[in-house]
């Protein structure tokens, strides 16, 4: 199966929260994009809310069950109790574990499941109780033994943290062999039993590549990039370019 395409609205909100007006419009963008063959929506809600904010919540899950039922909802944060409760509230899909702080600007780093493990096993197990697949943010180094711990945790998958991968647009020789590490730590995932996502920086010109080499890759996350190519393209269009590069036949 071809790679999904989640359409993260972060970058979308982050705009319209620039003025006191309610364009451009969160709910309106995320209905083109899945249109256009969108298998999901992601947000990442965070405490100051300088993006997507906690009343957009229950409007793309209603948007998603009323519209796009095949569709699904994924939530990224940091797994402090208002976000959990949060996503208990609005039963995404899927829940997105990441470890940084919520003052950083964007998510930087996966988790240490050596130093984090045993932390995670409880919020693990609680997310799942209530119907939700849970990936953890990690990185995607080649650490075979961390993999091992990620999926020690119960989670179902990890979403490889490819923001170094998507920083070598300028270096392919870097690239490349960032590429081969990720590679690795999906090659390990995949044979310990976990599904493999990826997120960050990923554009049209490095995805082909990454699920070339990830041919089982479930699901990619991306905003920023996508966001900026809907400037030009338009949404719609630009969903379609980013399945296309994903593999899919649009």
């Amino acid at each position: 199966m071809p790679t999904k395409l989640s359409v993260n609205l972060n970058a979308i909100a982050m705009l319209r929260n620039r003025r006191d007006l309610p364009w451009p419009s969160v709910e309106a963008l995320g209905r083109i994009a899945l249109q256009a063959g969108a298998a999901g929506l992601t947000v990442h809600p965070r405490p100051d809310q300088r993006h997507i904010r906690f009343t957009d919540l229950p409007v793309l899950r209603a948007l998603i069950d009323d519209e796009f039922p095949d569709a699904e909802f994924n939530i990224e944060g940091y797994p402090s109790e208002d976000f959990l409760a949060l996503c208990e509230a609005t039963q995404p899909e899927q829940v997105t574990l990441v470890p940084d702080d919520p003052t950083q600007a964007t998510s930087d780093h996966g988790f240490d499941f050596r130093a984090t493990g045993e932390m995670l096993k409880p919020i693990v197990a609680r997310l799942k109780k209530g119907g939700m697949r849970v990936s953890l943010f990690a990185d995607g180094d080649g650490d075979v033994e961390a993999v091992k711990l990620a999926r020690a945790t119960g989670a179902d998958r990890i979403e490889l943290y490819t923001g170094p991968y998507g920083g070598c647009f300028d270096n392919p020789v870097l690239g490349a062999e960032i590429l081969e590490k990720l590679g690795r730590t999906a090659d390990a995932a995949l044979a310990e039993g976990l599904g493999v996502n990826g997120g960050h920086d990923l554009t049209v010109a490095n995805l082909p590549a990454l699920v070339k080499r990830i041919p089982k890759m479930a699901e990619v996350s991306i905003g920023h990039g996508l966001t900026a190519d809907a400037l030009e393209y338009g949404m719609a269009e630009t969903v379609r370019r980013f399945r296309r590069a994903c593999g899919q036949v649009v």
